[in-house]
């Protein structure tokens, strides 16, 4: 069986957050004897569905986790951004039928809060390579 390899897209507009997530998205990876094929940086989590299209677009890369954080401000941006991002991210899943996970924390929270979600990295990472190893190869329509 060939090694699965992983595409992630990290968004770092608070980048001490998406540093610990990139690298509980890492550790995940390593311990289930896959690869980072490349990682791409991306400004924040809104600039990350052309990021992950492009790598779902690769032949190399069999799944994408994206990983960042939205936190919330005075008015209700962090809900536009969110539903904006987790809805292409979908469409990019489905139109280049590679998996491509959330594993951006928020919106809704506190800076605090979303320290405390550093994990969702690893979430994400995993929740990618599952549904890159489980599957079912699809059919190509004659």
């Amino acid at each position: 069986m060939t090694e699965t390899t992983l595409g992630l897209v990290v968004a770092r507009y608070y980048a001490s957050i998406a540093e610990a997530m990139e690298e509980s998205a890492r550790d995940a990876v390593a311990e289930r004897g896959a690869a980072v094929a490349e990682t791409v940086d991306v400004p924040g989590a809104y600039d990350a569905p052309l990021a992950a299209d492009r790598l779902a677009r690769r032949d190399d890369i069999d799944a994408v986790a994206v990983v960042g954080t939205i936190v919330a401000g005075d008015t209700d941006h962090d809900q536009v951004i969110g539903q904006a991002v987790a809805t292409k991210l979908v469409d990019v899943s489905l139109d280049r039928d590679t998996p491509v996970t959330f594993g951006v924390s928020g919106p809704g929270q506190s800076g605090a809060e979303a320290r405390e979600r550093a994990d969702k990295g690893a979430e994400a990472a995993s929740a990618a390579l599952d549904l890159a190893e489980g599957l079912p190869a699809a059919e190509v329509a004659a």
